[in-house]
């Protein structure tokens, strides 16, 4: 698939439009400047791709805008090694990001038509998550414990079962709120029931789907 001179120069762009927003961490800029964000999208929006805004990908959802997952990706604090586990695998770009970081990602996508398509097209640009198709409200327990959580949907506020598969130690980092607006938390869990809480920047998701696996 083309990754040309003109694509990277556009990468190079993005970068400087999210250091100007805020986003500080280089390794993150790194790995967002790495990753082909226009082969995640439909041709009619290359020539967009690297505008720093979100674009949908069909089933109701969108591919994140970069700061969003730029956002996020800092307050995870991913060292290599880190085992993440992402609720919401979307495009696959989110994982990418993460993958370039060195994480070792699990990725749950409840949307099947979007599992099939993000599982048949990451291998083809260099990208092996281990995608699974189900309910993100359960987690991975037999992949447990995780060193990081993401959460790239909307959500009244943590489901337990999720806080249960993270580590000691371990971050949790979702947009917690309404669907109009959500607040993005970052949560660390200090012991087996204890965490530590910090709101950040408010967001807007898609709703986090509950309960099933959705054909």
């Amino acid at each position: 698939m083309d990754d040309s001179f003109k694509h990277k120069g556009m990468r190079k762009k993005l970068v400087e439009i999210l250091r100007e927003k805020g986003i500080s961490d280089e390794k993150v800029l790194e790995a967002i400047n790495k990753v082909p964000r226009h082969l995640f999208l439909d041709s009619s929006f290359l020539e967009f791709a690297y505008q720093d805004k979100a674009f949908p990908i069909g089933s109701g959802q969108t591919i994140s805008q970069p700061y969003t997952v730029a956002y996020q990706t800092t307050l995870l604090h991913i060292t290599p090694g880190d085992k993440v586990l992402e609720i919401g695998t979307g495009s696959g770009y989110q994982s990418c990001v993460l993958i370039e970081l060195g994480a070792k990602v699990f990725s749950i996508e409840r949307q099947k038509n979007l599992f099939e398509k993000t599982r048949a097209f990451l291998p083809s640009i260099g990208y092996n998550p281990k995608l699974f198709y189900g309910d993100g409200y359960l987690g991975l327990p037999p992949f447990a414990p995780f060193d990081k959580i993401i959460i790239t949907a909307a959500t009244a506020d943590i489901p337990k079962v999720l806080s249960e598969q993270l580590k000691i130690g371990g971050m949790i980092v979702a947009p917690i709120g309404p669907q109009e607006f959500q607040t993005m938390v970052a949560i660390r869990k200090t012991s087996p029931d204890g965490f530590e809480k910090t709101e950040h920047d408010r967001f807007r998701f898609v709703p986090m789907l509950q309960k099933r696996a959705k054909d």
